[in-house]
């Protein structure tokens, strides 16, 4: 354990002003780079053997690169959410603590989708957000009802993993 402790600082040292400046060049914020440099190297923390990487810099590339995706996929969706809510006349608005609890539900929902298999995802979000029946769904994707079923159980035994 101290051995990958004594890696991962050998890594932040080397790496770490290197990897804030990809980041910051991909995601165009200061901070939102240097919060998601440190998520990359808490994600090294999981048990991971760091004393045989070879290229260092395009290992933390993909982590970082992963990490950031899902920072541009949830601030889509924080953006989608706000452009919904700019529609109503101001009245009609939740409050701000509504609207919080909406994005940090829609985060959960995101998180979860990302913890699933491309075609049960795809199945799940054509059931519950196009509302479209299992036959349907079947048609339109050129799967048996049976396998649309079982992505659609996976998918919602992926949503109870992420119940609070």
């Amino acid at each position: 354990m101290q051995a990958q402790r004594e890696h991962l600082g050998a890594l932040y040292r080397d790496h770490r002003s290197w990897l804030h400046g990809w980041l910051g060049g991909r995601v165009g914020c200061r901070e939102t780079a240097a919060d998601l440099t440190q998520d990359t190297f808490a994600r090294l923390l999981q048990d991971r053997d760091l004393s045989s990487l070879r290229e260092p810099r395009a290992f933390l590339t993909t982590v970082a690169r992963g990490l950031a995706a899902n920072w541009f996929r949830r601030q889509a969706l924080e953006r989608a959410y706000l452009e919904y809510l700019a529609q109503f006349p101001e009245p009609v608005l939740p409050s701000l603590e509504d609207q919080a609890l909406v994005r940090e539900a829609l985060q959960q929902v995101d998180a979860m989708l990302d913890g699933l298999p491309a075609m049960a995802r795809r199945v799940f979000v054509l059931a519950q957000f196009d509302g479209l029946r299992y036959d349907a769904i079947s048609d339109r994707l050129g799967l048996s009802l049976s396998t649309v079923k079982r992505h659609m159980k996976r998918a919602l035994l992926g949503c109870l993993l992420h119940a609070p």
